[in-house]
Order: C-alpha cells, then sequence, then structure tokens
C-alpha cells in the first residue's frame, strides 16, 4: 500500500511540475533576466528628487541606456555610452547598497562646487530661472509655501529643482574633482536629499540605468489614490 502511495503522489509532483511548475520557473527566469538587464521599476518612497520625482511614483527604468549586461550580475558585455549630466539615473549607494534614483551633475575629471545652493561645473555656473507652474502645483498645497523652486540649465539641459530656505542642510562646498570612473550625484530636492554631498561620487559599475517616465503614482498622503496625471509622464 505504502509503494503504490509513493508511487501515485511521485506521478502527482511529476505531473505538477510539467503542467505548472516548469512553465512557471521558465517565465520566471525570462522575467527575472529582462527584469536584471533590460528595464525594470522602480518605486521611490522619499521625497529626495522633488519636484521631479514624487513620493509614491513608479519610474521606469532603461537598463540597456549605457551598456548591456549579462543577467543577475555586474559584467558588462558592451557599454556603448555614459551617463550625462543631467540624467536621471538609478543605482546603489556607495556607503550602504540602498537602491537610489539621483541625477548627474558631474562626470569623470569635472570639477563640482555648490555655493548657497548654486552649482558650478568647471567653473561655469548654472543658469536659473522660473519654471512650468504645472510642475510647482504637483506638490501638495500646504507645503508649496515653504519651498522656492527654480530651473536649473546645465550645458544645454535644464530641469526643475527644489530647495527650502527653513531647513538646515549643506548649501555649500568647496570645489571637488570627480575621479575617473565616477559620477557625482545630486537630488532635485536640494535641501533634503542625501547624495554625493554625503558618501562622495559614485563608481560606474554602481549605475544601473537611466530613469525616463514615471509609469504610474499612488499619493501615500491620499490613502494612495491614483495621480493620474502623472500616468506615463516624462522625466525632464
Amino acid at each position: 500500500m505504502s509503494l503504490i502511495t509513493a508511487a501515485t503522489l511521485k506521478a502527482r509532483l511529476l505531473k505538477f511540475w510539467r503542467e505548472i511548475g516548469k512553465p512557471f520557473l521558465v517565465i520566471l527566469i525570462v522575467v527575472g533576466s529582462f527584469r536584471s538587464a533590460v528595464a525594470d521599476w522602480n518605486d521611490v518612497p522619499t521625497g529626495s528628487m522633488q519636484p521631479t520625482i514624487l513620493e509614491g511614483d513608479r519610474i521606469f527604468v532603461n537598463k540597456l541606456a549605457y551598456d548591456l549586461r549579462v543577467p543577475f550580475t555586474d559584467w558588462r558585455v558592451m557599454e556603448w555610452s555614459g551617463p550625462r549630466r543631467g540624467d536621471v539615473v538609478v543605482f546603489f549607494s556607495p556607503a550602504d547598497d540602498v537602491r537610489m534614483v539621483k541625477r548627474v551633475v558631474g562626470l569623470p575629471g569635472d570639477r563640482i562646487k555648490l555655493r548657497n545652493n548654486r552649482l558650478l561645473v568647471n567653473g561655469q555656473p548654472a543658469e536659473y530661472g522660473p519654471i512650468d507652474p504645472a510642475i510647482t502645483r504637483q506638490i501638495d498645497t500646504a507645503q508649496r509655501p515653504q519651498h522656492r523652486f527654480y530651473g536649473e540649465r546645465i550645458d544645454d539641459q535644464a530641469h526643475p529643482i527644489m530647495i527650502t530656505p527653513s531647513r538646515r542642510a549643506g548649501r555649500s562646498f568647496i570645489a571637488v574633482t570627480v575621479p575617473e570612473g565616477h559620477y557625482f550625484m545630486m537630488g532635485d530636492n536640494r535641501d533634503n536629499s542625501r547624495d554625493s554631498r554625503s558618501y562622495g561620487a559614485v563608481e560606474r559599475v554602481r549605475i544601473v540605468g537611466r530613469a525616463t517616465a514615471v509609469v504610474l503614482s499612488l499619493d501615500p498622503d491620499r490613502y494612495y489614490l491614483p495621480r493620474w496625471d502623472r500616468f506615463f509622464r516624462g522625466l525632464p
């Protein structure tokens, strides 16, 4: 009786493996490989990239933006470009390996300086001006008066930034040279961002890919209701 039970159990397990287990494993491998090497999405739990990216945004990450890697590894098969100034990238922090989203402001060899929240790259000050009011309206009405919003232009790339005068923050630092093979990262929420000002420049191998758009957005302050106007919105 026990032999028959064991044989029956084995047959059922084999049938389960063939009909459900094996196809499911194949799907997991394919999807995992795709997310590891081609494209992925990233939840944003903090406001360090406001007003560009809000808490509750889920952003699309193009992992083929700069190179092709072997899935589930850091081995690069081919590299066709490097991050540019102004790119929003996803990377692993050199301080604690936490996955982060920040903006590239300095390339290898650049001299980066911040003076009263004004950025200088290789001695050239960034340009600052007003931004589209539609961007500032994305910030909660009650919080908006606490902040100042500007458009920051580096070379030919412009993006919004936010500063908070009432907040204690590191608004200045002396010029630093970005080491070879590294990139200097800063959050668009300049007075509330843990970035290269605290953990230094980020090594190229730590960069996962380029964030290009908000796929969907849920408002954590309003019971995670969808922010429909942010769905499929490109990132400046």
